[in-house]
């Protein structure tokens, strides 16, 4: 795809993705962008700085982060990122929704791993989300 054509996946699905992941490494210690870039390469996400930073700075609008620059005085100096209280509440409420999906990819792909051969895997109703939009423990 070319920079004018993004990868609808990119845009609409691992975007989240990457917002978890830079949530949960803002928890540990403050991030800064190129460690981030390169952490989110080592878990198979190509990004760019230039895609990056808008999504630092919405997540910062948003009340999850908090930026310092380096040096205050040089504009291109290195800003680091930190997660706020509002962020670890995101985080922690996001986690029940990852630990749902894994859990219910996992269980589907290892029924259709053991389905015996030649027969469909037995398809069950998918779990629904309470109105509080948080999954089901």
């Amino acid at each position: 795809m070319s920079r004018l054509d993004p990868d609808p996946l990119d845009r609409e699905v691992l975007l989240a993705f990457w917002k978890v992941h830079i949530l949960h490494h803002a928890s540990k210690g403050p991030v800064y962008g190129l460690w981030l870039v390169q952490e989110l390469a080592e878990h198979g996400y190509r990004l760019n700085p230039g895609t990056l930073y808008p999504v630092l700075d919405r997540m910062e609008r948003n009340g999850w982060l908090l930026s310092e620059r380096a040096r205050e005085d040089h504009i291109r100096s290195r800003r680091s990122y930190t997660i706020t209280a509002e962020g670890h509440a995101v985080l922690d409420r996001l986690r029940g929704f990852v630990e749902e999906l894994h859990r219910e990819v996992s269980e589907r792909a290892e029924r259709k791993r053991s389905a015996p051969k030649g027969r469909a895997p037995v398809q069950t109703a998918p779990t629904r989300a309470r109105a509080t939009g948080r999954p089901r423990a």
